[in-house]
């Protein structure tokens, strides 16, 4: 068979998109929400010299943020016609009568504010840790079950318990340790404060804490050791018939134990680690009394310039090209960050702005009036790509006169009832709650029942939606829910 190669010249028209630099900080910055903000501000007001916060003011949104030419930035030249019209855009009050900015190393007003603000921090809380090991400490044991107790302590989690097996925790310890004596320790920890610590499951848990009760706890331990999984789904009938206690003995033991007992010890000393929310934006009425208005929060704008002492650096060692080559990268890399921020607060106030419009009804009657709006329609409409208004509302919540939500919530699938009316898929869940919350509680609804009720209010779903979305707003079973 014959092979031939041959070569040709020829032209081809594409289109492709290249992200430069500037682009991509730009999107880095859009997705930040208001608390990762202000730490990346502070970032760069930490390494850039060229870069500041300005004052807020009032009624005069955009005074900290210059209008900036957009040059190439190609040439020493343009680098410093760019920085003069920065300069021009403010008066000569404002430049010129701020002092320069103090070293990193810094002394006196800084120093003081610094301790001042050490003094002021909120000290660290007590740890689960150190909470035992006050306890631990002063127990009169042989050293090796003093050091086993303390592996215990050191391997529990911040719920309060041991999930790690006896021997791992044995052979962690330096030099490793007898598990036998690990396992007489762990008894000796699990009679510490708070009561039910170190336990290796629930059960263990509740029953450290039963034990430590005052008064006949004998249904409620024999619940726990024998009918713990019928207790948790609800099956006091079949518990009832294995054990001879009645209805009303069952339900009266598990709304004690319920009251008392502590499903997490752990957290009782420390308390679980809640991220802090920050709206990024604020929605309210209208000065005028009609509407609403929206509005970012400061953390979430902040006001940057170039700095003064930038300026008079400058004009003192305007010959040295060191000094200029200096000042060029900082102007540069501080306006790149201005832009990038500039970009975030004018596409998040109008993405909120949007919002607010597309579903006014909700701000007007609640939840249940959450209408369908897609990302996709959304990026249409502002002629921009999906992503960006991914990125925009990413980790972000709005503060709105109906409380704060995370601004994804507002972007929702849905249906259309049988009036021709779209409705929300979240809109859909706030209404089998409701339906849930009013129904009878020694007869409650199930699956089919449920969509039934859906359906004649104009909402066709099927019993496996019903089902879907229950477990996705932690909800049980009708069976889980009875009340005896």
């Amino acid at each position: 068979m014959a092979h031939s190669l041959s070569q040709s010249l020829g032209q081809q028209m594409r289109m492709e998109q290249k992200l430069t630099p500037q682009l991509i900080q730009s999107m880095n910055i859009l997705q930040l929400n208001a608390l990762a903000l202000e730490n990346r501000v502070a970032e760069e007001l930490e390494k850039n010299y060229a870069l500041e916060l300005a004052e807020h003011r009032p009624n005069d949104p955009d005074a900290a943020h210059p209008r900036e030419d957009r040059s190439d930035g190609n040439g020493e030249a343009e680098s410093f016609e760019r920085l003069e019209r920065l300069a021009r855009e403010y008066s000569r009050e404002d430049f010129f009568s701020s002092a320069r900015r103090p070293p990193s190393g810094g002394g006196g007003d800084d120093r003081d504010a610094k301790m001042d603000a050490m003094a002021n921090a909120a000290s660290r809380p007590e740890s689960l840790a150190e909470h035992l090991m006050s306890q631990w400490a002063v127990q009169d044991l042989e050293p090796e079950l003093l050091r086993a107790g303390e592996a215990i302590i050191y391997s529990l989690e911040d719920d309060g318990y041991l999930r790690a097996q006896i021997t791992d925790v044995a052979s962690r310890a330096h030099p490793p340790l007898d598990p036998g004596t690990v396992e007489r320790a762990l008894a000796l920890v699990q009679q510490l404060d708070p009561v039910g610590v170190a336990a290796r499951d629930y059960q263990e848990c509740l029953l450290l804490q039963l034990e430590a009760l005052p008064g006949d706890n004998r249904i409620e331990k024999d619940l726990v050791r024998h009918h713990l999984h019928d207790v948790v789904r609800n099956r006091y009938p079949a518990i009832a018939k294995a054990t001879g206690y009645s209805i009303g003995e069952i339900t009266e033991a598990v709304k004690a134990m319920q009251s008392t007992l502590n499903l997490h010890p752990g957290y009782t000393v420390v308390e679980r680690e809640v991220p802090p929310i920050q709206p990024d934006v604020i929605v309210e009425p209208a000065e005028s009394g009609a509407g609403l208005q929206v509005r970012l929060t400061r953390s979430s704008s902040p006001r940057l310039r170039i700095s003064p002492s930038v300026l008079e650096l400058l004009k003192e060692k305007a010959d040295d090209k060191n000094v200029r080559e200096f000042v060029k990268s900082h102007v540069e890399s501080a306006t790149a960050l201005m832009d990038a921020i500039k970009f975030r607060r004018e596409r998040l106030k109008l993405v909120a702005e949007h919002i607010v419009e597309h579903q006014r009804e909700f701000f007007d009657s609640g939840p249940e009036a959450l209408g369908v709006l897609r990302m996709s329609d959304l990026a249409e409409e502002l002629e921009c790509d999906p992503s960006t208004i991914s990125r925009t509302v990413a980790g972000k919540y709005m503060q709105t006169p109906r409380g704060i939500f995370p601004m994804r919530y507002f972007f929702t699938g849905g249906m259309t009832t049988s009036s021709g009316e779209s409705t929300s898929w979240d809109s859909v869940k706030v209404a089998m709650e409701r339906i849930i919350q009013e129904e009878d509680k020694k007869n409650p609804l199930n699956d089919d029942q449920i969509a039934e009720m859906l359906s004649q209010r104009g909402t066709a779903i099927s019993r496996r939606t019903v089902a879907k979305y229950r477990q996705q707003l932690d909800i049980p079973s009708a069976r889980q829910r009875r009340v005896y």
